[in-house]
């Protein structure tokens, strides 16, 4: 029913993935794959909501109605057979300036913040750019994927440690974390008295054959120290109408983070992201499940055309989000040398491994939520740079 094969122009339209690519990379003809949003036309049951609200030619200040929390309530307990009350629900403008705003809210300056690298880039500034310390709990690298390292989490908490960082699904590994895996950091970090907020932007882009756990909806303990972060910008490419969700058990937390936002004076959001956010999770379901085949589809291209043509590269497979972690370690180049060899020499452009912290040298973050045609150009263009 949808077209992802559908190739549009996105060039000249202030899209930061497309024009901003000379600033970035120093030449504007590389094939885009790094920022995280999607190349498909946003779905239509979005579009035409939208267009019925422009017919009301007054966009005035607005509060968000009863249909934007009905149809995330029951998006919740549909996709992740979670029951959320309504009065759990706050607003936020985007994930990541709720990271921010969760920093202010739940920590002083001086205390210290951990996150488990190679993580979002944002989540570093979210504690640095306010004055307080982070502390790296590196993921660890196994046979069988990567995995969060409890025994040293344990140890690197200190009496500053107020908070913590989740990255559930994990981006950019791709981990959709399992059931005892989040039991057990609900553990330490409950033992500790550690504030947990458990970014959960791609819970909804699990790929086929995993799921997604909610980090709340573990047990009362778990609600009592986390505040989860979600927004339908990344499962229905909205990041432009800057609307999330936060959801916020404990009373205490929700709070204190609601008096730190209407403080900000950031709590009113925007007509459109309601409108947008209501039809998207009243009508998006058949629709997401189609986006997520065809990214799978996507996924095997990559692993299959790395296994049989670029030995070098590695690709993890993911289990959750459009994007695919690349071990480029193969290529013996370090990283200066890699964004060279994809930039310069192959014109694919994507997210190097360090900026994610410790644990990303020698990866490079590739974006898959484009149309396969686009996948297979960016795979020949490294091939024939490769044996250049």
């Amino acid at each position: 029913m949808w077209n992802f094969d559908e190739v549009i122009n996105r060039e000249n339209s202030s899209c930061i993935k497309y024009d901003f690519r000379e600033e970035v990379f120093g030449k504007a003809d590389v094939i885009p794959m790094w920022v995280a949003d999607m190349d498909f036309r946003t779905p239509s049951f979005i579009t035409r909501a939208l267009a019925q609200r422009l017919k009301h030619e007054i966009l005035g200040y607005s509060y968000r109605p009863d249909g934007y929390f009905s149809s995330f309530l029951a998006w919740l307990s549909d996709r992740h057979g979670w029951t959320v009350q309504r009065e759990w629900i706050e607003f936020s403008p985007g994930v990541v300036p709720a990271l921010n705003i969760c920093t202010l809210a739940y920590t002083n300056p001086g205390d210290e913040i951990i996150i488990q690298p190679p993580v979002y880039t944002p989540f570093h500034g979210a504690a640095t750019d306010h004055g307080r310390r982070l502390a790296f709990n590196n993921l660890l690298e196994t046979d069988s994927g990567w995995v969060m390292d409890h025994e040293g989490l344990r140890r690197l908490i200190t009496p500053a440690t107020t908070m913590l960082i989740l990255s559930n699904p994990h981006n950019p590994v791709g981990r959709a974390w399992r059931r005892e895996e989040l039991e057990e950091l609900v553990e330490v970090c409950y033992d500790k008295g550690v504030v947990i907020i458990s970014d959960e932007i791609h819970s909804d882009l699990v790929l086929p054959g995993h799921r997604h756990i909610p980090l709340t909806s573990l047990s009362e303990k778990a609600a009592s120290i986390t505040v989860t972060c979600m927004a339908p910008s990344k499962t229905f490419n909205l990041a432009g109408l800057s609307t999330s969700s936060m959801i916020i058990p404990d009373p205490i937390l929700m709070e204190k983070y609601r008096k730190t936002l209407v403080g900000l004076h950031l709590h009113l959001g925007n007509i459109f992201g309601n409108v947008a956010s209501e039809a998207a999770y009243t009508h998006g379901h058949r629709w997401l499940d189609e986006l997520m085949q065809y990214v799978l589809g996507n996924v095997d291209l990559v692993i299959g055309f790395c296994r049989e043509r670029l030995p070098q590269i590695r690709p993890v497979r993911p289990e959750a989000t459009y994007m695919i972690w690349l071990d480029c370690r193969g290529m013996r180049l370090d990283d200066a040398g890699l964004r060279q060899f994809f930039v310069d020499k192959a014109g694919v452009g994507m997210n190097e491994g360090p900026r994610f912290g410790p644990g990303g040298e020698g990866f490079m973050r590739m974006n898959l939520a484009c149309p396969r045609s686009v996948v297979e150009k960016a795979l020949n263009q490294i091939e024939n740079a490769i044996e250049a």
